[in-house]
């Protein structure tokens, strides 16, 4: 007796002429009510043009809806952020942009937030493979010496994207490279993908000994922290940081310089034993809100969190406190960006468009620093379970 063929389940209803249209999404709607029994009533309403969602997701059903808290005004002198910012954060959790906003308070009453973007560079890393180690170590020396033809192979795919430099690693009969680029208001990655694609074939034409390439050997580390990004930055390098007085900080958070600075000391030993990439208290937090809220790649959240805190107490008692973020990899355009409501939270900020990257980077960096503070005053000052309490719970 033959064994029953297994029955296969259905594909999902794909429209190849438009796949975005209003029929073929409410066609894959009426399927998922017909294989699961769900009706997508809040799914499935959206707003917006259907049509902009290509490129940006397949097979769309709806919209889920995220809802969005407005933060601030906090006061930032940056060099392409000036002025009080509103910030609209996405999140589902209680609390957090209540703390943000104490946060922002503070530094606005303080003066503001000074912001500096030392550097952005978004990369894409081949390996080149070889024989031996050494015949990989004179590529090396020939990739130094003709960074003129890679540079104009990789920008002739781009009129954005510009070849700044290119990292070089020695391991085993390997070479990795690690090419940096500037990106525009744009993210990159892929940009920087079809770039060094058509650089390296521009190498395998014109290097002798080279044959064999792996367009990326991991180290640009895509999506992942690593500590690369850490020493050299991968989207921006931004440093936020102010000078709180000791005075204002009883006034608004309920504890004093003191009792912070040492608090510091004791997050640096725990983040030291954790083996942490962060020695702050939550910089994801803000960062994930933004990034949902303003249609960044949310899992870029994953290089974007790491950060470094250094604070200083100052001889008159006012406390320094400073965020290096090594790797916030942000867009003013392109992407999610220019979905509806994507773009009104940038343009609520007047962050969307040209020239607006940098711009959003430095709120990004202002909001994080204003929840560093916010968090450890509350831990301090015994406010943090308290808040849970009164704001982070859903009651009936």
């Amino acid at each position: 007796m033959s064994e029953p063929k297994p029955i296969r389940a259905q594909r999902i209803p794909r429209n190849k002429t438009n796949n975005y249209s209003s029929d073929a999404i409410k066609e894959r709607q009426d399927f998922v009510k017909e294989q699961s029994g769900v009706e997508l009533k809040h799914v499935g309403t959206m707003s917006g043009d259907l049509q902009s969602l290509a490129g940006n997701i397949e097979n769309p059903i709806g919209m889920a809806q995220v809802p969005i808290g407005l933060a601030g005004p906090v006061k930032i002198n940056g060099e392409h952020a000036q002025g009080d910012f509103y910030v609209p954060m996405a999140t589902t959790e209680g609390t957090l942009v209540a703390s943000y906003s104490r946060g922002m308070r503070l530094l606005s009453e303080v003066g503001g937030v000074k912001t500096t973007v030392i550097e952005r560079y978004m990369q894409r890393a081949p390996v080149f493979h070889f024989d031996d180690a050494r015949d990989a170590r004179d590529f090396g020396d020939w990739l130094t010496s003709n960074m003129d033809g890679i540079r104009s192979a990789a920008e002739a795919t781009t009129s954005v994207g510009k070849l700044s430099h290119i990292e070089q690693y020695g391991v085993s009969r390997m070479r990795f490279a690690r090419f940096n680029y500037t990106t525009g208001d744009a993210a990159g990655q892929n940009m920087c993908g079809k770039a060094t694609f058509a650089a390296c074939e521009w190498i395998m034409q014109n290097c002798p000994g080279a044959n064999r390439y792996t367009l990326s050997g991991a180290i640009d580390t895509d999506k992942k922290h690593s500590h690369l990004n850490t020493l050299h930055s991968r989207g921006a390098r931004v440093v936020a940081e102010a000078v709180i007085p000791n005075a204002d900080l009883k006034r608004l958070m309920h504890t004093d310089t003191k009792s912070l600075f040492a608090a510091r000391q004791v997050s640096n030993v725990g983040g030291m034993l954790a083996g942490t990439t962060n020695n702050g208290a939550h910089s994801a937090n803000g960062l994930a809100a933004i990034f949902i809220a303003t249609g960044q790649d949310a899992a870029n959240i994953a290089e974007s969190q790491a950060a470094i805190v250094y604070v200083d107490l100052l001889d008159n008692g006012d406390l320094y406190w400073s965020i290096t973020l090594p790797s916030v990899i942000v867009a003013s355009y392109g992407g999610g960006t220019g979905l509806a409501t994507q773009r009104e939270c940038l343009e609520l900020m007047d962050c969307y468009g040209q020239d607006k990257a940098l711009k959003l980077a430095e709120v990004c960096a202002a909001t994080v620093l204003a929840g560093e503070l916010s968090l450890a005053s509350a831990v301090i000052a015994g406010d943090w379970v308290e808040s849970h309490d009164n704001l982070g719970r859903n009651r009936p």
